[in-house]
């Protein structure tokens, strides 16, 4: 089990960095832009990935 989360924790820094590199320029401009989403909707936007995450672990382990 700790061998699959050490895997699932490689996969998400890979994807997560993946943008960094390819463009570290588009990056900086997209995190300039979240400055001035209101923080009413980053918290929107937060609890809907976080709900989704959870279906998703619940659809595949049951």
């Amino acid at each position: 089990m700790v061998d699959f989360m050490v895997t699932v924790m490689g996969v998400v820094l890979i994807v997560e960095g993946m943008p960094w590199f390819v463009s570290p320029a588009g990056m900086k401009k997209m995190l300039l832009g979240f400055l001035r989403i209101p923080d009413r909707i980053m918290r929107g936007m937060g609890l809907l990935l976080m709900a989704s995450g959870l279906l998703l672990v619940y659809l595949v382990k049951g």
